[in-house]
């Protein structure tokens, strides 16, 4: 009994909005302390830093060891990805930076506890969640642009090599040029001396602007638009805020009340025939 009533202490120690805004600050500490370590700093000072870092690593390793306290099974924590996640940069933090063969390593995976971020806004996941589950369909749009892509650059390369070899001297070459067009890095020089030569050449650039800039580029602002909807959705869903939240109470509850009145039907069913 006192290991559950710990594990229900340590599950709304967890919970509480105050010690998750602690950790976010912490979280903020660690990226300034870390970037705190680039400047050229005096050796009071370095060991101030260092004694703030050690701090640092000792309040995550609490925070990871009170969130697997407080879980009901053990393994149960290491069976969501952001658990997993914040497990790994907790654990590589404590690699022991001086003395060590791998120093700049060590330093490098301090650098990636300001990503710890991510897992405790629940916003940030929700984007991060979005992102991953959209680049599977930007991916055939990004197939579909490198079509586009190299198309223009094999026709660009055989009209224009003769004018700026530097720009057009083959395809791959060409396409460097081209998605220096598609960013709008000076393009209009690039569109002016080719006209020079070939008046009627800005239909070339402008219908490839129009292509990868515009199509393309809002055809993906869509798929992650889209995904991210259903990524709010479903989390609205989980913890019943929202419009979504309240549809899925409601669906939930009206399952049930049609349940409930299936086994009273069954019921009245069985003592007519019985009369």
């Amino acid at each position: 009994m006192a290991v559950e009533q710990l594990k229900i202490e340590l599950f709304k120690l967890h919970q509480n909005k105050l010690f998750e805004l602690m950790v976010i600050g912490i979280i903020v500490f660690s990226a300034l302390i870390t970037g705190a370590k680039t400047y050229d700093i005096g050796s009071t000072m370095a060991d101030v830093v260092a004694w703030m870092d050690m701090f640092i690593t000792i309040f995550f390793l609490i925070e990871i060891l009170i969130r697997l306290a407080s879980e009901p099974r053990f393994f149960e924590f290491f069976s969501k990805g952001w658990n997993i996640f914040d497990f790994i940069i907790v654990t590589a933090s404590l690699l022991p930076i001086e003395g060590n063969d791998s120093v700049l390593l060590a330093r490098l995976l301090r650098i990636f506890r300001v990503l710890r971020l991510v897992s405790v806004i629940p916003e940030l996941r929700i984007l991060i969640s979005a992102l991953i589950k959209a680049l599977p369909r930007m991916g055939y749009i990004v197939l579909l642009m490198f079509i586009i892509f190299y198309i223009y650059a094999a026709i660009g390369s055989f009209m224009f090599e003769h004018i700026n070899p530097v720009l057009w001297g083959n395809i791959s070459i060409a396409m460097l040029t081209l998605f220096r067009v598609a960013t709008f890095e000076d393009w209009t020089d690039i569109m002016y001396e080719t006209m020079a030569e070939f008046p009627l050449s800005w239909i070339f650039y402008l219908s490839f602007i129009f292509l990868t800039a515009f199509v393309f580029l809002n055809m993906m602002i869509g798929v992650i638009l889209d995904v991210m909807q259903r990524e709010h959705e479903e989390y609205y869903r989980e913890t019943g805020e929202g419009e979504a939240g309240e549809v899925h109470w409601i669906k939930e509850h009206t399952e049930q009340m049609e349940q409930r009145l299936e086994r009273i039907e069954g019921l009245l069913v069985e003592n007519v025939m019985k009369k």
